[in-house]
């Protein structure tokens, strides 16, 4: 018998920050201070009406499977959702209800995409990304891209890159780990592009909500019906833990993707997905809006900081809760650079190699996640750091 691990697994690669967080978890327990930058996981609570909902099902006792597909109330209200805040009509049909934003792209690629085909993507990205495809057979295309494109894939680099082994290209915006949002016109333009080559257009939007300085981010729905959209209630909802967010497909695509979410997952967790409700309401509504306000304040302050300490910010982001900076002034190796201000001074921040290769030693991600008073001794930290190297 051989007892290897599958050819497949030798593709994914890991996610070195997770060294990096165990480091500064072993640190917390001999009695250190970390001030935790590293982690896309906002320092907020789930608003309390979501808390509530879920209690309230949970005491009522009849916790059960709910449809594969997702709670029918709940595709429903998103559905509304998407009437209110992008002026688009989506059926319920093509709505499901995943466990978190990643078995949304897991069901959007298991469903669209052959053995061989290659996807498109941007590099920096999420890593994730590109293990899922890896994962199911497919090759991960990156694409370098810098501040001249927003760090963000276009109808250019699409063009320029497409072969007739692509299925199609994923954008995300506001992106990870740049914070950018792509123009209308420049979204607009990427979806034509793939539809005109008969591609699949993969729309990440887990960050949507989470924008500043009076802008919004564009629905790739907005233009097209025949694109998947993957979201979360992770990020602007602030239900990391809860482990719900949802996928909206193509109608040809609709049966398929039912059949793989009922033999692959079942169902979402139904506590979740009945606290997800509460999400829309207005009170819900009304707290996240002072929330994504405090990131805002977090974001300016964190972007002046880095700025006077003499890091390269080549794009001040418009969303998401990220800054990408380059560090090349004070290294050549991120990553080590990382590990070794996690040492010294216990500040833990992600090196740019999990983001991709493209000039990845150069880049460190700081999440705006903790408080500005936290923020604060980091910076003061970390100027300690860069002044005795």
């Amino acid at each position: 018998m051989n007892k290897q691990p599958a050819d497949r697994t030798e593709t994914i690669s890991a996610f070195y920050v997770m060294a990096i967080l165990d480091r500064a978890k072993e640190l917390e327990r001999q009695g250190r201070d970390v001030i935790h930058m590293e982690i896309g996981e906002p320092d907020f609570l789930a608003p309390r009406t979501i808390t509530d909902a879920s209690i309230a099902y949970l005491e009522a006792g009849n916790v059960k499977y709910t449809p594969a597909a997702g709670l029918s109330e709940l595709r429903t209200r998103i559905a509304k959702f998407y009437r209110d805040r992008y002026g688009v009509t989506v059926d319920d049909g093509r709505i499901f209800i995943t466990p978190g934003a990643s078995g949304a792209f897991l069901l959007a690629l298991g469903a669209s995409l052959n053995a061989g085909e290659k996807v498109l993507m941007s590099d920096p990205c999420y890593p994730c990304n590109s293990n899922f495809v890896k994962f199911l057979g497919g090759r991960a295309q990156t694409i370098p891209v810098d501040a001249c494109s927003d760090f963000q894939l276009n109808s250019a680099l699409i063009e320029k890159h497409w072969s007739s082994d692509c299925k199609g290209a994923v954008i995300a915006s506001p992106s990870n780990p740049t914070g950018t949002v792509i123009a209308p016109d420049i979204l607009r333009q990427a979806i034509e592009t793939v539809d005109e080559r008969n591609g699949v257009f993969y729309s990440d939007e887990i960050y949507h909500g989470l924008v500043y300085d009076g802008n919004d981010a564009v629905s790739a729905l907005q233009y097209s019906p025949d694109v998947f959209v993957i979201n979360s209630f992770s990020k602007y909802f602030g239900m990391t833990g809860w482990r719900v967010g949802w996928l909206i497909v193509p109608e040809v695509y609709a049966e398929v993707v039912e059949k793989l979410a009922q033999n692959i997952f079942i169902a979402t967790a139904s506590h979740s997905q009945y606290a997800a409700l509460a999400a829309f309401e207005t009170a819900t509504l009304e707290k996240l809006e002072k929330r994504r306000l405090e990131f805002q304040k977090r974001r300016d302050f964190l972007y002046g900081r880095l700025h006077d300490l003499g890091f390269k910010l080549p794009a001040k982001p418009d969303g998401a809760f990220y800054i990408y900076a380059d560090c090349s002034r004070f290294t050549d190796d991120s990553y080590r650079f990382a590990l070794d201000l996690l040492e010294s001074e216990g500040v833990a921040v992600t090196p740019g190699k999990d983001f991709g290769v493209n000039q990845a030693e150069r880049f460190i991600r700081f999440a705006y996640t903790t408080s500005i008073e936290r923020m604060g001794e980091a910076m003061a930290r970390l100027a300690r750091f860069i002044g005795e190297r």
